[in-house]
């Protein structure tokens, strides 16, 4: 309700600014356009953070109207068609992004988890190169937790675990990066920095599947009976179709 009234303060603005005589209209100037399409881009991204997608749209199709190449607009269009599963739409929403300010940063990291979740790895992470590269962007941090997230996938160890160090050196308080490296601490047999970083991922963050099952196996290297059972049943309770499920059962 708060966005919708907002959004309709916004148009009733630029409206009266569209009757207004001569040349004193804020739509008459460009900062008055730029600061129209701004509130648009902001309105939709608000929108898109409650899951009102399809309302999303009104604002960014004007923000798009006074501008059609706005980066803004287009890469938050992109996020959209991303959740609505347009992912052709989506591609091409990022594409005009970039080519407007090839430079962003955030753009590159949002691309970059989108061809992520195409599972579209090596693409990934050359977005996520571009993106780490200013090293003024706030969210650097995040941006090396996805490469090394990426570089696991594409089966480079080692250069995952250093760029998962560098997201925690950078903010410490990354719960799918401390997952990360609980898990591999643990494959590695260095089973108290797995406790460490898997202590440090149960205070920041609620439990699935992957997670509860390495508590598990980090409860028996420990002999804590308690937590393994608690854990085991937890994966009952809420995973039991899931591989992980199985594969506890069959640590048992």
């Amino acid at each position: 309700m708060i966005l919708r009234a907002a959004l309709s303060v916004v148009w009733a603005s630029l409206l009266a600014g569209c009757v207004s005589s001569g040349d004193s209209g804020p739509m008459s100037t460009d900062t008055g356009r730029d600061e129209a399409r701004q509130a648009y881009v902001q309105l939709g991204l608000g929108y898109l953070q409650q899951g009102m997608t399809e309302q999303a749209k009104i604002p960014l199709s004007k923000a798009l109207e006074l501008d059609k190449s706005d980066p803004d607009a287009n890469a938050a269009l992109a996020l959209v068609f991303e959740s609505q599963m347009e992912f052709d739409l989506a591609e091409q929403a990022f594409r005009t992004a970039l080519n407007g300010r090839p430079a962003d940063a955030r753009i590159h990291n949002n691309y970059g988890s989108f061809l992520f979740g195409q599972q579209r790895y090596q693409e990934a992470r050359e977005q996520f190169l571009s993106a780490v590269a200013d090293d003024l962007y706030p969210e650097r941090s995040r941006v090396y937790e996805n490469l090394g997230v990426t570089s696991l996938k594409l089966g480079e160890r080692d250069e995952g675990r250093q760029q998962l160090e560098k997201a925690l050196r950078l903010n410490g308080q990354q719960p799918r990066a401390l997952l990360e490296m609980a898990e591999l601490s643990y494959e590695d047999r260095h089973y108290v920095p797995a406790r460490d970083f898997y202590a440090r991922f149960s205070l920041l963050s609620g439990q699935n599947a992957r997670s509860l099952l390495l508590g598990a196996r980090l409860a028996n290297v420990f002999d804590e009976r308690s937590p393994t059972a608690d854990y085991g049943q937890q994966l009952k309770r809420l995973y039991p179709g899931t591989p992980e499920y199985q594969q506890y059962l069959s640590e048992q």
